[in-house]
């Protein structure tokens, strides 16, 4: 587990080797006739943000290479875009989709970790699924929202490859486990021994101990903050942003 600007109808341009020609339509649409990093876009709306979308979909990525066909989330990928998001004085919150079977389980702390840490405002929305190390990453937002058929696996940590039959091998495992449900308690509603609960509750998956949320279920039990779309994440974390400023002005007013 372990930005865009609208404008007239100019022709193509090529601004380097590297980067795709580009054309602005009449209907202030760009296109990029190329497939980036995270995916592919043909028509992307002409529109300045304040808000960076980090996506985490598919299998979190640590330090082992998992096979191409798989669709991952490279952790070193992630890390410098948070990095980049705390410096940017342009960008004022950050949002996190999550679409995740979960993944390397130390990848997924230090992602979490590192948005607990942030001093912009954060908005998490789980789509699909925020399974396995995908909770703590969830919950690591200052607000986080789940859609209604969503769902959330939590079930103990898992260990994969080559075991050493000692007790030091139970020992690393029941501290990593403590500190997943430690992270998780602390940054969401939920209690340890709740959690703790859910982890080992058997009925739910047919070949393992653990339970799955459905969207109202994470809310209920206060893993997740509110049932809601991107709509409602988005409008948030504006919110969250203008409070920000407000507190940022009485400060300087007191000084």
């Amino acid at each position: 587990m372990t930005s865009f600007d609208v404008g007239a109808e100019q022709p193509p341009t090529t601004t380097g080797p590297d980067v795709p020609a580009t054309k602005k339509t009449k209907q202030g649409v760009r296109k990029i006739d190329t497939v980036k990093e995270y995916g592919q876009n043909n028509e992307v709306p002409s529109v300045q943000s304040n808000i960076h979308c980090v996506p985490i979909v598919g299998q979190i990525e640590g330090h082992i290479v998992l096979p191409p066909n798989n669709k991952t989330t490279k952790y070193e990928h992630v890390i410098p875009q948070l990095v980049a998001v705390e410096q940017n004085p342009k960008i004022e919150g950050l949002l996190i989709i999550l679409n995740t079977v979960g993944g390397d389980v130390e990848a997924g702390l230090a992602i979490a970790e590192m948005i607990v840490s942030m001093s912009k405002p954060t908005v998490s929305l789980v789509l699909g699924g925020g399974h396995s190390i995908g909770v703590p990453v969830a919950v690591s937002s200052q607000y986080s929202f789940i859609t209604e058929t969503a769902t959330m696996t939590i079930h103990p940590i898992r260990l994969s490859g080559l075991v050493i039959g000692v007790p030091q091998t139970w020992e690393y495992l029941d501290k990593m486990q403590d500190r997943v449900i430690r992270f998780v308690a602390k940054h969401s509603k939920i209690t340890e021994p709740k959690f703790r609960e859910l982890m080992f509750a058997t009925g739910d998956l047919a070949r393992d101990v653990g339970s799955v949320l459905l969207g109202n279920e994470a809310v209920e039990t206060g893993l997740i903050d509110a049932v809601g779309g991107l709509g409602q994440s988005v409008n948030k974390l504006q919110e969250m942003i203008r409070e920000g400023k407000k507190k940022d002005k009485n400060k300087q007013k007191l000084h």
